[in-house]
């Protein structure tokens, strides 16, 4: 049912929950408590009946740690990409990792990207 629900509400409604994430997430760690998902679907009017929240939040915390990695909060909500997103991704990545080691520092993204 929650699936349906944002797909219903569309591309928006996902791209702020990731923003607000980011935003709740004083500590950098990717990390959010269960009171914190809980407020942030309220605050995106996604609020579910509590045994629907309870059964969402075993599936996300299956190892219970009592936090939830939101970048796996979204895979589950969305799924795998597709092979073509992937692909994109990919070749976005092969270009900022110009020097081919594997990894990017933050510098080499800022010399190629600008959210202008």
């Amino acid at each position: 049912i929650f699936r349906e629900t944002l797909s219903k509400r569309g591309v928006q409604v996902i791209t702020g929950l990731g923003k607000y994430f980011r935003q709740i997430d004083k500590n950098r760690n990717g990390f959010l408590s269960q009171a914190a998902l809980k407020e942030a679907l309220k605050v995106f009017h996604l609020e579910m009946p509590e045994g629907d929240f309870e059964s969402l939040w075993l599936i996300l915390d299956d190892s219970k740690s009592d936090n939830v990695d939101y970048g796996e909060f979204t895979h589950a909500i969305f799924g795998e990409m597709n092979e073509y997103r992937k692909a994109f991704v990919r070749k976005a990545y092969m270009k900022l990792d110009f020097n081919k080691t594997g990894s990017v520092p933050m510098v080499d993204v800022r010399k190629c990207y600008c959210a202008k």
